[in-house]
C-alpha cells in the first residue's frame, strides 16, 4: 500500500554530525526496515528573492537519499506535471521470457525480456444484476449468457457441440474445418529468441514499429552474460548497427514475432548495457499509400517567402520545449486524462451516487487543449497565418440531398429545391470519385478523380495506362483532325498527373510513339498544336526517374519508335 504525505522543511543545522551524516543515518534505517521514499520537488517560475544557495543544498541531500534508499528524485513545475508524478499505482515489472538470446548454435547469452511500454486499457466494466433478492447478503449480482445454436430450416431442435463445425470464409464460399484439422494445421513455433542478422540503422524506418515496446537485460548476477550483452550493444552502437530478432516468448504461442533490436548504452556504472527491441510488421501489415513529393509541385502550389515565415513562427511559438525551460508534457509525467477523468468520477460516485459530471478539470485541460495563455499572448501569430493562408469552410452535405435527387422530378421548378443546388452537385462529385474506367465523354475529368484516389495503390497506374490508351484510341480513330483538340486536354492532364506522382515512363513513351505515328501517317497539324503548347518530354528536372535532359525534353527529335511500356 502506497502512502503519500507533503513535508515541507525548514533548514536547521543538527546538533550532532552534519546534515548529509543525518541523511544517511535515516537512509539507512529506511531500508533497513524495508521503507522507501520517492521525493518530487515542485518548483514554478523562481522569482528574484529565491535562495539558490538553498535549494542546491536541498538538491545534495535529495541526492544522498535518493542512492543510499533506491529511489529517485523528480522534479515538476506544473499541476500537470505533479498529477503523472503522483503515481498511485505501482505496476511490478513481470519478464515475458527468460532464456537465452541465440547468436549462432555455439554461442547464447541468458537474458531477461520486460516490457518497456504497454498501453493502460479503460478498465471492463462488468454487467450487474438488480434482481437478486436483497436480503441474500451472499448474490454476486453477476449477469452470465447461455447460447443455443438451431439449424436454420426453422425448426426448434438445438444442435449440439459434437454436430457443430466452424466455417471459414474462401472467396464467395465457406470452407469448413474440424477441430482436429484446425489443431493440425496451426502454426506451432519453437519457444526461443534467435538472431535473424544485423542490418545499418538507417533501414529501419521509425513508422516500422509496432506494438509494445521490449526490453531486453542480461539475466541478473551473470556477468558473462553482462559482459557479452555490453560488448555486442558497444559494438552495434559504434558501428549504427541493429539486429533483427526472431521470437517466441512462451511455448505453445501460435504466432511468430519479428523484431528489430536497438542498443540502450548505460550512462550509469551500476547499471549494465541493454537493449531496446521493437516489433517489426510482415507484409500483410504493411499499409502503402502513394502522395506525391511536395517537390515535384509547381511554384504555385508551393508556399511562398511570407507564409514559410508565417509557419515558422507557428510551429516556434508552440514549441513544447523552450529554451530555459522545462520540456511539457512529458511522457513520465503526463497522465492519460480519459483514464484519470474516469477514476475521478468514480471515486466520485462511490461516495456520491446521485452526484452529476463535473467539468473537465483545468489540468486535464493543458492536456487535451492548447495552452490558452500561450495562444493569447502570441495573438498576432495566429492572425498573421491566418492572413497568409486562405481558410474555406468546408460545407456540411445535408443526409437529404441524395434522396432529394431521386425524388424530385426532371425540371422542376419548386422554389424550396434552389438552396440544395450545391448540395447536389456535391453528391454528385461524390458518385464521380468512384469512377474505375476513363470514358469518351469526360476523359479529363476521369482521369483526375482515377489518379487522385488513395483507397488502393493500383488506381496510379491504372489511371495512367488508361489515359495513355485513350489517347492513342483518339489519334487513331481522328479524321480530318477533329480530335486533337482532345488528345491535347488529354495529354495536357496526363503530363501533369505523370510529373505529380513522379512516373515519367509511361508519358515519355507514349509521346515517342505518337511522334512516330504521325511521322509515319504524315500527320503535321498535330505534332505543331503540341508544339504550340510547348508539351515535350516530362525531363529529370521535373521527375528524377526521367531519361532525358532538359535539352533532350524539348528537341523531341526521336528516330526509332520504342515499345511502350506497360
Amino acid at each position: 500500500m502506497m502512502r503519500w504525505e507533503w513535508w515541507y522543511l525548514e533548514q536547521k543545522d543538527p546538533l550532532e554530525g552534519s546534515k548529509e551524516d543525518q541523511v544517511r543515518t535515516i537512509a539507512v534505517q529506511m531500508t533497513a526496515q524495508g521503507m522507501k521514499m520517492q521525493s518530487i520537488v515542485v518548483r514554478g517560475r523562481l522569482s528574484q528573492d529565491a535562495n539558490k544557495s538553498i535549494m542546491d543544498e536541498n538538491d545534495r541531500l535529495l541526492s544522498i537519499w535518493s542512492k543510499k534508499t533506491g529511489t529517485r528524485t523528480v522534479y515538476v513545475d506544473n499541476p500537470t506535471s505533479l498529477l503523472g508524478a503522483l503515481k498511485t499505482r505501482r505496476i511490478t515489472p513481470v519478464t515475458v521470457f527468460r532464456g537465452h538470446l541465440e547468436i549462432s548454435p555455439k554461442m547464447k547469452i541468458k537474458v531477461w525480456v520486460y516490457k518497456k511500454t504497454q498501453e493502460e486499457k479503460f478498465p471492463t466494466l462488468k454487467k450487474y444484476s438488480e434482481k437478486a433478492p436483497s436480503t441474500n447478503k451472499f448474490a454476486t449480482h453477476q449477469v452470465k449468457a447461455d447460447y443455443e445454436y438451431k439449424a436454420i430450416d426453422g425448426s426448434s431442435e438445438v444442435v449440439p457441440p459434437e454436430r457443430r463445425i466452424k466455417g471459414y470464409r474462401y472467396g464467395p464460399q465457406v470452407v469448413p474445418i474440424s477441430t482436429a484439422e484446425w489443431d493440425a494445421v496451426k502454426f506451432k513455433p519453437e519457444k526461443g529468441v534467435k538472431l535473424l542478422g544485423f542490418t545499418d540503422a538507417s533501414n529501419i524506418i521509425r513508422h516500422y514499429y509496432m506494438k509494445d515496446v521490449y526490453l531486453f537485460i542480461p539475466e541478473p548476477g551473470n556477468t558473462r552474460a553482462i559482459l557479452a550483452v555490453s560488448a555486442i550493444a558497444r559494438a552495434m552502437k559504434e558501428t549504427n548497427k541493429v539486429a533483427i530478432l526472431r521470437c517466441v516468448w512462451r511455448q505453445g504461442q501460435q504466432n511468430v514475432v519479428v523484431g528489430v533490436l536497438t542498443p540502450n548504452i548505460s550512462q550509469s556504472d551500476k547499471i549494465p548495457d541493454s537493449f531496446y527491441f521493437n516489433v517489426l510488421p510482415f507484409t500483410e501489415d504493411v499499409r502503402e499509400y502513394q502522395f506525391p513529393s511536395f517537390n515535384s509541385f509547381p511554384a504555385s502550389w508551393q508556399p511562398n517567402e511570407e507564409q514559410q515565415k508565417a509557419a515558422d513562427a507557428l510551429v516556434q511559438m508552440l514549441n513544447l520545449a523552450p529554451s530555459g525551460k522545462e520540456e511539457a508534457l512529458l511522457p513520465e509525467f503526463t497522465p492519460n486524462p480519459v483514464l484519470e477523468r474516469f477514476y475521478r468520477h468514480l471515486e466520485l460516485k462511490s461516495k456520491q451516487p446521485d452526484a452529476a459530471v463535473p467539468p473537465l478539470d483545468g489540468t486535464l485541460k493543458r492536456i487535451t487543449e492548447p495552452d490558452q495563455e500561450l495562444v493569447s499572448e502570441n495573438k498576432s501569430i495566429i492572425d498573421t497565418i491566418c492572413k497568409q493562408f486562405e481558410l474555406k469552410e468546408n460545407p456540411k452535405l445535408k443526409k437529404s440531398s441524395r434522396r432529394l435527387l431521386r425524388e424530385k422530378p426532371s425540371g422542376s421548378n419548386e422554389e424550396d429545391g434552389a438552396a440544395d443546388v450545391s448540395d447536389a452537385q456535391a453528391v454528385n462529385s461524390i458518385e464521380k470519385a468512384s469512377v474505375v474506367k476513363i470514358g469518351n465523354l469526360t476523359p479529363v475529368q476521369d482521369f483526375e478523380l482515377m489518379i487522385s484516389r488513395r483507397d488502393s495503390p493500383e488506381w496510379v497506374a491504372k489511371a495512367i495506362k488508361q489515359m495513355r490508351d485513350k489517347i492513342l484510341d483518339l489519334l487513331t480513330d481522328s479524321h480530318g483532325g477533329d480530335n486533337y483538340l482532345k488528345i491535347v486536354d488529354c495529354i495536357v492532364a496526363l503530363r501533369k498527373g505523370c510529373i505529380l506522382e513522379q512516373e515519367p515512363g509511361p508519358y515519355n513513351s507514349m509521346m515517342r510513339h505518337l511522334y512516330g505515328y504521325c511521322q509515319e501517317k504524315r500527320i503535321s497539324g498535330l505534332p505543331q498544336l503540341l508544339a504550340s503548347r510547348e508539351l515535350t518530354l516530362i525531363s529529370k528536372s521535373e521527375a528524377a526517374d526521367s531519361d532525358f535532359t532538359d535539352d533532350e525534353a524539348r528537341s523531341l527529335s526521336v528516330k526509332t519508335e520504342p515499345k511502350l511500356e506497360d
